[in-house]
Parts: C-alpha cells; sequence; structure tokens
C-alpha cells in the first residue's frame, strides 16, 4: 500500500511552476511585420504559458501558443516558432541570451534549451562560460502545446523565454529582422531590433526592446545563495555556543 502511494506523493514534491504571458503580443515592439511568404500570424507566434514540472529524468516543460502552426510544413509538426529557454543559474552566469540582440537582467543563466523545427538541443555553461552540449531534447506535439522532456536538473528556477520567427533557409533556422520590405522577410522599424518577436515578460514590461534588456520570470531568488549564507550563519553561532562552553569549562568560578 505504501509503495503504490508514494510515486504519488513524489509527484506533488516535485517541483511545479506555471508562467504566462499576456495574448496577442508576438510582434516585438508593436511594430514588427511578419512574414506573408509562407504565410505567418501573429497566434503561431505568441507565447502564451510556460508549465514546467521536475522528473526524475529531469526538468520537463511545457510550452503553450496562441496556436502551433506549421507554415513550411515540417514533418516535426510545427515550424512557425523557435522557443529558447534559459534557465538560471544557482550562482553566476551567461549574461548574453545567445544571439538574440538580448542580455539578461537580475542574473545569468546556466541551461540553454532550443526547442526547434529544425533539431532541438540543451546545452550548459560553465564557470569559465564554456558551453557544452547535453543531452538532445524530445518534443512532443500535443494541441498547442510542446511537451519538451529535458535533462535539465529538477529544481526551481529563473526563465528567459523567448520566441522567434523559424526559417529553414538561413543558418542556425531564425530569421533576423530587417528594415527591407520583402513578403519572405521579418520586418521591423530598425536594423538593430532584437530577433524575437515575442518574449515572456511581466505585462507592460516593454525593456527587451527599448533597453534590450530580459527580467527573468519564475523562481528568480538565488536559493542557493540564500542558503549557504543561512548555513554560514549556524556555522558561525555553533562556532560561539561551542567557545562560550569551552570557556565556562575552563573557568569555572567565573560567574557570567
Amino acid at each position: 500500500m505504501a509503495a503504490s502511494i508514494l510515486p504519488g506523493v513524489l509527484a506533488l514534491l516535485a517541483p511545479q511552476t506555471r508562467l504566462t504571458d499576456p495574448a496577442a503580443d508576438a510582434r516585438g515592439d508593436g511594430g514588427y511585420v511578419l512574414p506573408t511568404r509562407p504565410a505567418f500570424t501573429q497566434d503561431m507566434l505568441d507565447l502564451r504559458a510556460l508549465d514546467t514540472r521536475g522528473t526524475p529524468q529531469g526538468m520537463q516543460f511545457t510550452v503553450t501558443y496562441g496556436q502551433l502552426g506549421n507554415p513550411w510544413n515540417s514533418p516535426a509538426g510545427f515550424s512557425a516558432g523557435v522557443t529558447d529557454i534559459f534557465v538560471k543559474g544557482a550562482l553566476g552566469g551567461q549574461a548574453t541570451l545567445g544571439d538574440s540582440g538580448l542580455r539578461t537582467s537580475g542574473g545569468g543563466w546556466q541551461y540553454h534549451l532550443r526547442v526547434s523545427p529544425g533539431g532541438s538541443t540543451l546545452t550548459e555553461v560553465d564557470a569559465q562560460g564554456n558551453e557544452r552540449p547535453l543531452a538532445a531534447p524530445t518534443v512532443q506535439v500535443s494541441g498547442t502545446n510542446l511537451i519538451v522532456q529535458t535533462a535539465v536538473p529538477e529544481g526551481r528556477y529563473g526563465y528567459w523565454v523567448t520566441n522567434s520567427v523559424y526559417s529553414p533557409l538561413t543558418r542556425d533556422g531564425v530569421l533576423r529582422p530587417t528594415t527591407a520590405q520583402n513578403p519572405a522577410a521579418l520586418q521591423a522599424g530598425r536594423a538593430d531590433a532584437p530577433v524575437p518577436v515575442d518574449v515572456m515578460a511581466a505585462p507592460g514590461d516593454t525593456q527587451a526592446y527599448t533597453r534590450g534588456t530580459l527580467a527573468p520570470v519564475g523562481e528568480t531568488r538565488d536559493l542557493v545563495g540564500i542558503g549557504l549564507l543561512a548555513l554560514g550563519g549556524v556555522g558561525l553561532l555553533i562556532t560561539v555556543i561551542a567557545t562560550v562552553f569551552v570557556w565556562r569549562r575552563l573557568n569555572p568560578h567565573v560567574r557570567p
């Protein structure tokens, strides 16, 4: 009986988070014009939610979109966007969000998950800033969701989430903004516009497109750092108590 209950209890204790993003905001700073050849819609590129769940194999991410489009008829079952999820590091981490043209605020990332119709990847950055590949994630299509199983260790994290236009005609599968007027182009008002057409951010937060910085969402506190500080405080308290105890043993006739 106890053995049958244990898996359910462990599932309830596993880290789970749901993060949401405003609808109908997949136009960058509001002025991006999506390609019409092939035809893209805002819903296809609109991030709606990110659900995270810890599993014995690692973190599982469920990304919800306004619509799961397949304008390029990819065998993967989706081909509108490339979703990048940067996972906040415990201490330090990388501050540049890949080739998105954005930087982090509120810490740095340790893991980078890219969910792409052309093949999904997961990398980890070490203390020296070097990236190394981890086991490739698996991606499952379910309605307007992509369910992604990764090797990111189970835990509570902060996240930077972006969505860019997919193109099989570019080196990395990402279509970058341009000021050129072309039905196959992603048009923006300036040449150095950020690459993502949508980012997961608090309602009204436009700093990604005005200042080029993106704040993390989710568990943004440095729990490891807080834990280390708390542990250091406990250690110091134990040292003081032990010192007083030894001093009293050596000086039994001295009153406190």
